[in-house]
């Protein structure tokens, strides 16, 4: 009987070692499976995060780099702003000196990817530099530091929140 006990005995501690070992590695599982961002901001703290810090909010370009031509100046006096339509999407403006020039942006569900689209006719040649889809870099705000989606072009666009 005691024989009988002792492997019983034995053989439940060893499932209960192997659940705890299995609950453990699903819990690390699901939890690298959460949404994060480059800066570890994670699920809907991503979406509120972008909603109170950029969208709403005026930018203006403190660095922009193309191909190792410095091309900031071209950006003076224009202050850009993305609008909700939802939280991935919406209008945005361009405006320097009276004129404003609008267009759209997107970007995805874990928001490394910012679109950006000023499409208003007649769309000033420097708009060429900025229209594009970018990959964030760093939100570590005042700014957000964007270089070319899915290339390795050197490109840089650095925009200052106001």
């Amino acid at each position: 009987m005691t024989r009988a006990r002792d492997n019983f005995n034995g053989a439940f501690f060893k499932w209960r070692f192997l659940i705890a070992l299995l609950l453990s590695a699903v819990i690390l599982f699901l939890n690298s499976c959460s949404k994060k961002d480059i800066n570890g901001i994670t699920g809907n703290t991503l979406e509120d995060y972008f909603e109170s810090n950029i969208l709403n909010r005026d930018f203006v370009v403190d660095l922009a780099i193309d191909t190792a031509n410095d091309i900031t100046a071209q950006y003076n006096g224009y202050v850009f702003r993305l609008f909700k339509n939802t939280l991935y999407d919406g209008p945005m403006t361009g405006i320097r000196g009276g004129n404003t020039y609008t267009g759209t942006w997107s970007s995805n569900s874990d928001y490394s990817k910012l679109t950006i689209n000023i499409n208003q006719a007649p769309v000033p040649a420097e708009f060429t530099f900025i229209n594009r889809s970018w990959r964030f870099i760093s939100k570590d705000l005042p700014v957000m530091k964007l270089s070319p989606w899915g290339s390795t072009d050197p490109k840089i666009l650095h925009m200052r929140r106001l």
